[in-house]
Formats: C-alpha cells, structure tokens, sequence
C-alpha cells in the first residue's frame, strides 16, 4: 500500500508547485496528537488515489519556510494544491469521509 511521501523546502517547488496532477500535502510535526490521528487516513488516501492523485507529508518543524510562506498556523492542515497554486486546505482533525469529499470536489 503506498505511503504519503515526506517533502521538505527544498524540493517543495519541484514536487508540489510543479507536480502534472494534483497534490495533497499534510502539514505535520511529531509532537502533534491530532496529527497522528489523521496520519493513516492521508496514507491510505495515497493509496487509494494513487493514479489521480499524489499524497505528501511536510514536517512543519523540519521545514519552517513553506509552512511559513503559506501561513500554516495550526496543525494538522492539509492543502490540496492543482496547477500550482493552493486549491483547499482543511484546518484540523477530519474522518476520511469528509476529507476525500473535500478533495473529490477540487480534484473531481
């Protein structure tokens, strides 16, 4: 079963700004409970939308510039990026119901 994959600031505009289908990445960092409770969820969204979608982690604590540039203030957030540019974000804690249903209306 694929896995979301780790992104850091460095490769940030490659893999997400210049990705050729839609990414979702999760802002996350170690010490964050919630964090850990939607973690399987977004690695088994990877999994299941593998061919349409691409899945990424970013360690908000290992990587402070692009949770800056984008104004990740609180933890979990997931961004749903397409052509480049921020799509959705979803601010805290979700089931996977509501999280692919957020994602399904952008992506479709």
């Amino acid at each position: 079963m694929s896995k979301a994959t780790p992104v850091t600031d460095r490769d940030w505009d490659r893999e997400v700004l210049g990705a050729d289908k839609p990414v979702l990445i999760d802002f996350w960092a170690e010490w964050c409970g919630p964090c850990r409770m939607v973690s399987p969820i977004v690695d088994e969204i990877a999994g299941e939308k593998a061919g349409e979608l691409k899945v990424m982690k970013l360690n908000v604590d290992e990587n402070p510039n692009v949770a800056r540039k984008y104004q990740v203030m609180s933890i979990p957030t997931l961004m749903l990026f397409k052509d480049g540019g921020e799509a959705k974000r979803i601010v805290g804690a979700r089931g996977k119901g509501q999280i692919l249903s957020e994602v399904e209306r952008v992506v479709g």
